[in-house]
């Protein structure tokens, strides 16, 4: 079997236009990939360096690589099953700047860099202050972005051309416009010129962005076969699943910039991103979290075996069907559309993934994914929203200690602790009560639900009893 790399490979040298914090599975699964995708359709040129954001990291081993690797990915795509296999040759080199420090700042002082794309984790983005700027390199995600901006602010005195575009993907709401801030605040911090922090406002450019995709990461189970299928001594394969959506709000540069959507790919350009996330989150991740609890309790692992219940699959098709779409303010028919290229990808049969993955901190999930929706169907609506309802009984019936199945709860150890010292067999109306209205475990009002809390009750009871 040959090794991987430019001796076994034709590699094109591509100019080096994108600076990438992250080398993880799914930014090559899926941006890197799509660069790749869009190098190959003709309608950029792009190459990449990855740089890895901590001190441990890929760098090494993508090297070994020559940065070469397979996406390899399955999925549903109009019911049918689909199988692709890309060998991605967008990534030029992998860094690591806490050992090769010049070589990183060659690159971002480069005059050909245009863009910086990131994910750095949903702790990445965060502000420590007193973070050392002229450290090589600072600790922190965005006391990186600052001194690289500074340094290359004042290598070409300003020019506005010589700003950079930044898109970021840490799963955080308002990713890019938050990292802008934090930029902000440490050039502030550092007394940096007045006329930098104008440079940034004017010349460069963040985006928030949301990504979508799920990416298992390397398949170790079934490796020595995969490597057989493709030829190669690949030990970066990555695999995901088929579907991917890339929103990414901004000013209309980007287009310009990063036309991957004129290669067939689907990322959507939109000035305003809010409106899309909160589409999304309320059918996904909403339905992910409604299902959880139901199919964990009817012995269920995956989120293959729940849509493989019946009772499961019509539960969370009418949901969404008759609470979920109603509530959201868009033409009905292309919600249909939109909800059922969602939905499909939960018929995945190559993908494992696993509810009590998904089951993480679903108090709060639930509060942020399925309350909007219960709201709207109340307020908006003036009706009820009683499958939504049935989910949230679910929730505490499984958090109760008390459910069918062993389960252990990974949420807020004092909300847990909370809702199963306090359950009362004799009172389960007045148990919930006590849950909805800890100030403690929510931030919504769930009073403004009428009967909300014996509703919930009747729920709870007949889960536990049946």
């Amino acid at each position: 079997m040959k090794d991987l790399n430019k001796q076994t490979v034709n590699k094109p040298v591509l100019p080096v236009k994108i600076l990438q914090f992250g080398e993880g599975n799914f930014l090559r699964a899926f941006v890197d990939w799509m660069i790749h995708k869009a190098n190959e359709a003709g309608v950029m040129n792009h190459g990449i360096t990855v740089v890895q954001p901590i001190a441990q990291g890929m760098a090494e081993m993508l090297n070994k690589q020559d940065c070469l690797y397979h996406v390899y990915l399955e999925g549903i795509k109009d019911k049918e099953p689909v199988k692709e296999i890309t060998l991605v040759k967008s990534i030029a080199n992998a860094l690591n700047p806490y050992e090769e420090y010049e070589a990183y700042k060659d690159l971002f002082l480069s005059p050909d860099l245009e863009m910086i794309v990131s994910n750095t984790t949903e702790a990445g983005i965060r502000y420590e202050e007193g973070d050392d700027l002229n450290a090589l390199p600072p600790k922190s995600f965005p006391a990186k972005i600052t001194a690289l901006l500074y340094q290359r602010f004042r290598k070409f005195n300003g020019a506005s051309d010589k700003g950079l575009l930044i898109i970021c993907c840490e799963l955080i709401e308002n990713n890019g416009s938050t990292l802008r801030e934090f930029v902000f605040k440490h050039a502030e911090y550092n007394h940096l010129d007045a006329d930098f922090i104008h440079w940034v406002k004017t010349a460069c450019h963040f985006y928030d962005t949301l990504v979508d995709r799920i990416v298992p990461g390397f398949p170790r189970e079934t490796i020595n076969e995969i490597k057989e299928e493709i030829g190669f001594n690949d030990n970066l394969v990555v695999k995901g699943e088929y579907f991917h959506v890339w929103a990414i709000g901004g000013d209309a540069i980007i287009r310009e910039k990063l036309p991957l959507d004129k290669a067939g790919l689907n990322v959507l350009f939109m000035d305003d991103i809010k409106p899309f996330r909160a589409k999304k989150v309320r059918i996904l991740n909403g339905s992910h979290t409604a299902m959880v609890p139901v199919a964990l309790q009817l012995g269920c692992e995956t989120v293959k075996d729940a849509f493989n219940t019946p009772e499961i699959e019509k539960f969370i098709n009418q949901m969404v069907e008759t609470e979920v779409l109603p509530a959201i303010d868009e033409d009905p028919e292309e919600l249909k559309k939109f909800a059922a290229k969602i939905l499909e990808r939960f018929y995945n049969p190559f993908i494992k993934h696993y509810l009590k993955d998904i089951s993480l901190n679903s108090l709060s999930k639930w509060e942020a994914r399925n309350f909007p929706t219960l709201k709207d169907n109340v307020e908006k609506l003036k009706r009820d929203a009683p499958l939504t309802i049935f989910s949230f009984s679910a929730l505490l019936a499984l958090y109760s200690g008390k459910s069918s199945v062993a389960f252990t709860p990974n949420d807020t150890p004092e909300s847990v602790e909370f809702i199963q010292k306090t359950f009362n067999a004799d009172d389960i109306e007045g148990w919930v009560n006590g849950i909805i209205n800890n100030k403690k475990i929510w931030t919504v009002d769930f009073n403004a639900i009428p009967g909300f809390a014996g509703k919930v009750a009747n729920n709870v009871k007949m889960i536990l009893g049946k």
